[in-house]
């Protein structure tokens, strides 16, 4: 994943996810240990923006990024 942000809140940018990412969930891998909660699975792909909604931290594809189907 690429820019990984741990938390989210004023100011702080939503974790930009790459096609390659994809399925996106959270807690992503450069979470620490002990911040995990149980995974989420998050569609990127038809929203913007998607909070996680253990943590909050936001996630988003990144600007320009092309999804392809199974």
């Amino acid at each position: 994943m690429s820019d990984m942000q741990t938390k989210t809140g004023a100011g702080i940018a939503p974790v930009e996810l790459l096609a390659s990412d994809l399925p996106a969930f959270c807690p992503n891998p450069k979470m620490s240990l002990w911040n995990h909660h149980p995974r989420v699975f998050l569609d990127v792909t038809k929203t913007k923006l998607v909070n996680c909604p253990y943590c909050g931290t936001a996630y988003k594809l990144k600007d320009g990024e092309k999804v392809q189907g199974h």
